[in-house]
């Protein structure tokens, strides 16, 4: 990528958190920022016109999905990711990784680490089944669409992310869980490391290959779970091999996020992006800025949605509850949606309980609103210096006690 691909603007006092600026083929990302999750490249039941309305300033959709279907080969040939969904705007993909963990595991992506619980390292959900098996090379896993048979390595999945044409991609690596045992966990932060290598060199070879495509820039992932010196081993590890930002993944509690993000952010270079993949919660988003994380990325805003659980300023609730049969009121008073300048809570609960589309498509509209505009007043605290007042007025609010 040329430079600067990425210019800190504000620097969060006494701490690593800051405000920024990425820069991509298809325009500016302004951090701290959400990014959107368009797994299949939507987001479920919200036209990509109506996400740039709500504030959204790029979107995140999956590798290993889009390869499946419609498989990268079409979306290369739309013109790549944003052409092919019709979003305007700036793009990531992920690197499939994240399947070695949940298909693997067999779809149990909430994995403690418990004292209680013995450590190993063959995990499987109670009750499913293996898809998923990693060796050094990369991973062999069988497709939850049809069980067909398929293998991903470093070079496939950046052979896959550079025909989807992303503005921003991930290298292949492997997400353990917290009860894998400390052996292992060393093990695969090694193992990503050596993929990564082999990632940064077929993103060269692809993009000298490619060069009539735009530019992509390509982040490293550090893994090492919830100990403090692998997370620091693989980010030193990762600094050096050249990559243009970082992501920072792999299985964590939510109660160390702010630690972890912390260490990790401390060792890579404060001059390239972070991206923390897979948070929204109010208390998560004020931790991990504080903690050094400049973009990060969640689906959750859109399932809740899709399951009638709405964000507030007083915290999240389900639309479906009685009390909301007769109430006349919107979802937020406070929020500038479109759902809640139109439309109220009991026509909401009606469309809940008569089994109507329309239900996902206004809850998911307030919700990515929600989280978009709370990020974007983030934002603008740090170089105001009203970071730490904004923290205690809306998580005293959103996480007080009900009545």
């Amino acid at each position: 990528m040329s430079d600067p691909f990425f210019q800190v603007r504000a620097e969060l006092p006494g701490r690593l958190g800051r405000t920024g600026v990425i820069s991509t083929p298809h325009g500016d990302i302004h951090t701290p920022a959400f990014i959107a999750v368009g797994t299949q490249a939507t987001v479920k039941a919200v036209l990509p016109e109506t996400m740039k309305s709500l504030g959204a300033q790029a979107v995140l959709a999956n590798a290993y999905h889009l390869y499946l279907q419609p498989g990268p080969d079409i979306v290369d040939e739309a013109g790549g990711l944003g052409a092919f969904m019709n979003w305007p705007g700036p793009t990531f993909t992920d690197s499939g990784g994240f399947q070695v963990l949940s298909l693997g595991a067999g779809f149990r992506k909430v994995l403690s680490m418990d004292a209680q619980r013995v450590q190993a390292d063959d995990i499987i959900a109670e009750g499913k089944q293996r898809l998923a098996h990693v060796d050094d090379d990369g991973v062999t896993f069988r497709s939850h669409l049809n069980g067909s048979t398929h293998r991903f390595t470093p070079e496939v999945s950046i052979g896959i992310q550079h025909k989807l044409g992303a503005d921003i991609i991930f290298a292949f690596d492997e997400l353990t869980t917290l009860v894998n045992t400390r052996g292992y966990q060393e093990r695969s932060v090694q193992r990503t490391h050596e993929w990564a290598v082999r990632c940064v060199a077929e993103h060269r070879r692809l993009s000298e290959m490619r060069a009539d495509k735009p530019p992509q820039a390509l982040f490293g992932v550090v893994q090492g779970a919830q100990y403090e010196d692998l997370r620091r081993q693989a980010a030193r590890g990762l600094a050096g091999l050249g990559f243009d930002g970082f992501g920072i993944g792999g299985a964590l509690e939510k109660q160390n996020l702010a630690t972890i993000v912390g260490w990790v952010s401390s060792e890579l270079p404060a001059d390239k992006p972070r991206h923390l993949l897979g948070i929204s919660e109010p208390d998560d988003l004020f931790a991990a800025v504080a903690a050094g994380a400049d973009t990060f990325d969640c689906v959750s805003p859109s399932r809740v949605a899709r399951n009638a659980a709405v964000y507030s300023p007083t915290g999240r609730f389900n639309i479906t509850g009685s009390r909301y049969r007769r109430d006349f009121t919107p979802i937020d008073d406070e929020c500038d949606c479109y759902t809640c300048a139109n439309y109220t809570r009991a026509y909401l609960h009606h469309l809940f309980k008569a089994k109507e589309i329309l239900a996902s498509t206004l809850c998911t509209i307030h919700n990515e609103r929600f989280v978009i505009r709370l990020v974007d007043d983030i934002r603008a605290a740090i170089p105001a210096g009203r970071f730490d007042d904004l923290r205690e007025h809306v998580l005293g609010r959103y996480y007080a006690p009900k009545a």
